[in-house]
């Protein structure tokens, strides 16, 4: 590392006073207190010199901290360019949901009548239905599907981002223990310092994680994972989140933020794997009182799926 043999003060002077200085990759340092006071240092000083400065960002303007955003976006001395899509994949890109089983599970594609099930479970996934169609036309906070597997989360969860893929919103669909090797392969050697990618996934528009659990049971993939949860919490940004299991099985500080209803609206769907189940001869309808659980306060009405 430059610098390494010198003091950390007289380091310090050396990049904060260097005839020219490229800063690449701006954001993706840890957000600790002390790095942003000593980051917004060297801009600050830089900036009041009119010191020849180069920074890449994979962040915009509004995701920075406003004393670094006012000066590198002041007009009289900063020139800004912005190169492609920074916040998340355009529109239509996200590879996962290209794949053949993935590319099919849309809300049209979606059958419950003719499941064999009973009627109070057949009624429950039509609500599971209803409100993952009416939150993929108004995305607000966060979606949250518990059940078992085959339980048509992963199905609901990919219909949303088809429909967010239509309507031209910017999203990133990503299974989780796929997510975890995409991040390790990010971090590299260095697994305490923020990449351009951890930050890609906390502040992009629209975020669908499938398969939330405890993967691999490592402190690691826990924190990381939090990490994303909790930037996501706080900015109350659209997030959709399956779960095979409950909310018991999770971390605490992971659960207590999809029970919260200010943000999260949580749908058990009790739907047993109905790959395997026998169908129903077409035309023998299904009624049945809804038996339906809503968790943290969820905000959305049901209604029975078309």
């Amino acid at each position: 590392m430059p610098g390494e043999d010198l003091p950390y003060g007289q380091f310090f002077e050396q990049v904060r006073n260097a005839p020219v200085l490229v800063l690449d990759d701006l954001g993706a340092q840890s957000a600790t207190p002390w790095a942003q006071e000593k980051l917004f240092q060297l801009i600050n000083h830089r900036f009041n010199t009119q010191a020849p400065t180069v920074v890449t960002t994979a962040l915009e303007m509004g995701d920075l901290d406003e004393r670094l955003a006012s000066r590198l976006g002041d007009p009289s001395l900063s020139r800004v360019f912005r190169l492609g899509t920074t916040r998340s994949s355009r529109p239509g890109t996200a590879p996962t949901l290209s794949l053949p089983l993935l590319r099919d599970m849309t809300f049209e594609s979606f059958d419950v009548r003719s499941l064999s099930l009973p009627p109070e479970k057949a009624r429950n996934l039509r609500d599971a239905f209803t409100t993952a169609r009416n939150y993929a036309r108004e995305p607000d906070g966060w979606l949250v599907f518990l059940g078992v597997t085959g339980s048509g989360k992963t199905h609901l969860a990919a219909a949303i981002a088809h429909e967010w893929q239509r309507a031209g919103r910017r999203f990133e669909f990503f299974f989780v223990p796929d997510l975890l090797d995409t991040l390790r392969a990010a971090y590299g050697q260095d697994e305490d310092v923020p990449t351009a990618t951890a930050e890609r996934l906390r502040t992009c528009d629209h975020l669908v994680l499938d398969d939330l659990g405890v993967h691999g049971s490592t402190a690691w993939a826990q924190e990381k994972l939090f990490q994303i949860l909790n930037y996501r919490y706080n900015a109350k940004l659209p997030t959709v989140v399956t779960i095979r299991g409950k909310l018991e099985d999770l971390p605490d500080s992971w659960a207590s933020r999809m029970c919260d209803a200010k943000v999260s609206s949580t749908f058990e769907i009790e739907a047993p794997d109905y790959r395997g189940l026998p169908r129903r001869q077409q035309g023998q309808g299904q009624e049945g009182s809804s038996s339906s659980r809503r968790k943290g306060g969820a905000r959305r009405g049901f209604g029975g799926a078309p």
